[in-house]
């Protein structure tokens, strides 16, 4: 079973590496669209980003459940682990939808927003950090 936690984990870390840097791409893209500079470079970066790291969400997330199966859903954390989990899933979804209407050219918010968007999923990950290592409750 250590085998599996140790691909859980390298998963669940390449796959926070998309999700941290997406928004970083949308960043610039809002930068070089209001500079009117060209932005398929960007496009073309943030839609491979997202292709691999849903692929690795989706190996993390059958890694995660794999270990369910033996060592149970036990514990007030890993409920409250589970529940900052779905954030973070529900976080990359809203990342694709950005990531359409980028590819559409259709996304308008700010470079400032896609800084503050940014640090949603880092506050998510501290809190499930928190919760699988101190394990408070």
């Amino acid at each position: 079973m250590l085998w599996v936690k140790t691909f859980h984990v390298l998963t669940v870390m390449a796959w926070l590496a998309g999700v941290f840097y997406l928004p970083r791409i949308f960043v610039n893209y809002a930068q070089a669209r209001d500079l009117g500079e060209p932005t398929a470079r960007l496009v073309g970066m943030a839609r491979r980003l997202f292709r691999f790291a849903t692929i690795l969400a989706v190996f993390a997330l059958a890694l995660g459940m794999a270990l369910w199966t033996v060592y149970g859903i036990d514990g007030k954390w890993l409920h409250w682990k589970l529940v900052f989990v779905l954030a973070l899933i529900a976080y990359h979804v809203v990342c694709g939808v950005m990531l359409r209407r980028m590819v559409a050219g259709t996304l308008t918010q700010s470079p400032l927003y896609f800084r503050f968007f940014n640090e949603v999923s880092v506050l998510i990950v501290t809190a499930i950090l928190i919760l699988v290592i101190v394990k408070p409750f």
